[in-house]
């Protein structure tokens, strides 16, 4: 990684942005404080209420933070197959006496009014997902003195990346939890993708730039491991997400460990995009029906996911998780980078020899 960049945090740790409310701004700047690099989420928020969280966490640590944007998406969804799926959860929105979200909510998730904010208000790292910004807007951010990362989830993604201008890639494998950052949603992408380290090997092949490695990474030793096979840092999201001050609801943590949840499988249920979450009864009954929409389904079935929450009803909300959720340790996060860093160091002393005699 660039000098440059890697002086904004003394550890190869980046906590993922986790839109929803997870990563709140005391998540972050625990991350910051603790030496790694903290994230918000702007996705699913307005211009104004990501500028309001960067406000409360600048207040909260001087270190630097990234904010991560949400492109905006294409529209390729089907009315119809939109229609079908909402017919298909009338019994949901029965159940929890709740209304089916609007479909037509929005498409761009505020994606340029941000841009004026982040352009008007510099960060230190701005991150993209579901697609590489234009070569315009990275270079606007660089002018005013930011860093810019962006998803890729194949080697020619990682190239788009590198065509933008970016500072650094983010390397998702499959194993990651959440939404798959694939640059273009079809039908064909379900179930496929790349594992991590044989992303990280063929990205590092493809392009020049910085890699940051993403997917499943819950312990120091594959922390190590990314970073033996070419990556400059790793990204942890569900690692963080049972963090205590992670802003994920209380169900949702104690789902990561609880034997209820033995897998998770990625889905269209919830969102209408490929997202990695636990197996429950909402994903089981609804995931093999679920269109290619995004934003559609996910503003469909919002009010039913904030509903079966609000219920205690774990098995209607979506619990984004990566593979390695059953690691999951309920820990602050500052501490969390602790470990994290102490397992690191003892997994770099093995791998020199200085380990196993």
């Amino acid at each position: 990684m660039s000098s440059a960049l890697t002086d904004l945090f003394p550890l190869p740790i980046v906590q993922a942005p986790m839109a929803g409310g997870v990563s709140v701004p005391q998540l972050a700047a625990a991350v910051c404080e603790a030496g790694g690099l903290g994230f918000l989420a702007a996705g699913y928020k307005t211009a104004d209420g990501m500028y309001q969280e960067i406000k409360q966490l600048r207040s909260l640590t001087g270190r630097p933070f990234g904010v991560n944007v949400f492109m905006p998406q294409p529209e390729y969804a089907d009315p119809a197959a939109v229609d079908v799926y909402a017919h298909q959860l009338a019994g949901e929105a029965t159940w929890y006496e709740a209304e089916l979200g609007d479909p037509e909510s929005g498409r761009d998730d505020g994606y340029e009014a941000k841009l004026v904010v982040l352009r008007d208000n510099p960060v230190p790292v701005v991150s993209f997902h579901f697609g590489a910004p234009s070569r315009e807007v990275v270079d606007a951010l660089h002018r005013v003195g930011t860093f810019v990362l962006v998803t890729a989830t194949t080697p020619d993604e990682a190239r788009a990346v590198e065509r933008a201008g970016a500072d650094a890639v983010i390397a998702q494998g499959i194993e990651a939890g959440g939404h798959q950052g694939t640059h273009r949603d079809v039908p064909e992408t379900d179930g496929s993708g790349i594992g991590l380290l044989s992303l990280v090997a063929q990205i590092r092949e493809a392009v020049n730039i910085p890699i940051i490695a993403a997917g499943g990474i819950m312990r120091g030793g594959q922390i190590a491991a990314v970073l033996a096979a070419g990556a400059s840092a790793a990204q942890l999201g569900t690692a963080f997400l049972a963090t205590h001050e992670s802003g994920a609801n209380a169900l949702h943590k104690q789902a990561l460990t609880n034997p209820l949840f033995v897998r998770t499988e990625l889905t269209r249920a919830f969102s209408g995009r490929p997202a990695r979450g636990l197996v429950n009864r909402f994903l089981r009954e609804h995931g093999p029906y679920a269109p290619a929409a995004y934003p559609e389904i996910h503003h469909l079935t919002s009010p039913l996911r904030k509903a079966a929450a609000q219920a205690g009803d774990a098995q209607g909300m979506a619990l984004w998780a990566g593979q390695g959720h059953r690691m999951a340790r309920e820990l602050p996060a500052g501490q969390l980078v602790e470990v994290l860093a102490g397992e690191l160091a003892a997994a770099r002393t093995a791998l020199s020899g200085g380990g196993v005699r």
